[in-house]
């Protein structure tokens, strides 16, 4: 589907937006009154003197993160950043997410409500990079949260260069993004179950024969040389928002070198950009559980210094 551009603001302000409705209300949950600072209008000025915008739109009903660069309009006047209340900050009671619009547009991270206002001012008087924000976030993307540091944080060293859109599709994408092992490539499309004339892994897999434990994963699979090098927190913004994909998972470096030949799957909704690594033998499980809602993403982030529970 199709989302409005985002309004211009004046400068020095921060959008804040709407992601939220029942019957065409937006919804902020306990957003407002965590943050704290006074309203002015449609604006309220937090500790530190940032101002937020806030901006609604029914039509913004479950925009992502990763939609959001797309939405800039060409002349207006943004900031590096901007902030969601999407359903986890009026259901979950999570922190609300910031929005890269300048480093990696597209990429998330969570923070604290009541610290808005606090980190805000960091980022817009250049005292804190949106890097420093992936750099610090716990298992659950929240910035300097108490759930540990992921084993496997996301890569803030990104490749400034342009990636085309990825393929649009309702499932899972695989996405080959090192091209120096190809014997390994076939590997571990085999073991994936083989790809079909449509370019699908296990795209029709006998039910009788599904390990419960181990779901086959069927992906749609992007073999192509213009995504090579293509890192987590490049993804968000590349995945068409007209279809809900359910996640992508990247055949990298570590894919071809490591034992289990691992994916780095990408969060698309939550915290984009967000990643987990896991042995591609559990991609297909944890597709499914994204699917039907049975787990959330964080479930499958390894905390550093702990096994994970699927090698228990």
């Amino acid at each position: 589907m199709s989302f409005p551009a985002l309004p211009r603001s004046a400068p020095g302000e921060v959008l804040l937006i709407g992601t939220c409705y029942e019957d065409g209300k937006v919804l902020w949950g306990g957003l407002l009154g965590e943050i704290g600072g006074h309203a002015e209008g449609d604006v309220r000025v937090l500790d530190g003197g940032v101002r937020l915008r806030t901006v609604t739109d029914s039509a913004w009903h479950h925009l992502h993160g990763g939609t959001i660069p797309a939405l800039v309009p060409a002349d207006g006047v943004l900031p590096p950043v901007a902030v969601l209340a999407d359903i986890s900050v009026v259901y979950g009671g999570d922190g609300p997410l910031l929005v890269d619009l300048a480093a990696t547009p597209g990429r998330g991270v969570r923070v604290p409500a009541a610290r808005l206002g606090e980190i805000l001012a960091e980022v817009l008087g250049g005292r804190l990079a949106f890097d420093d924000l992936v750099g610090a976030m716990d298992r659950y993307g929240m910035y300097q949260g108490e759930g540990g540091r992921p084993a496997h944080p996301a890569s803030t060293a990104l490749p400034r260069r342009a990636f085309p859109t990825l393929p649009a599709t309702e499932g899972a994408l695989l996405v080959r993004t090192s091209f120096d092992d190809e014997p390994g490539w076939r590997a571990l499309l085999g073991e994936l179950g083989g790809i079909d004339e449509d370019g699908w892994v296990d795209a029709d897999p006998d039910l009788d024969d599904i390990d419960p434990d181990h779901y086959p994963l069927q992906a749609l699979v992007v073999d192509d040389r213009a995504f090579e090098g293509l890192l987590p927190g490049q993804v968000p913004a590349l995945v068409p928002s007209d279809e809900h994909t359910t996640l992508v998972a990247l055949a990298d470096a570590r894919t071809f070198a490591e034992p289990g030949r691992p994916l780095t799957v990408v969060d698309l909704y939550d915290v984009p950009g967000h990643c987990a690594v896991l042995p591609c033998r559990q991609v297909g499980s944890m597709a499914c559980n994204l699917e039907i809602a049975n787990m959330d993403f964080d479930d499958f982030v390894a905390v550093e210094g702990q096994k994970p529970w699927w090698d228990a």
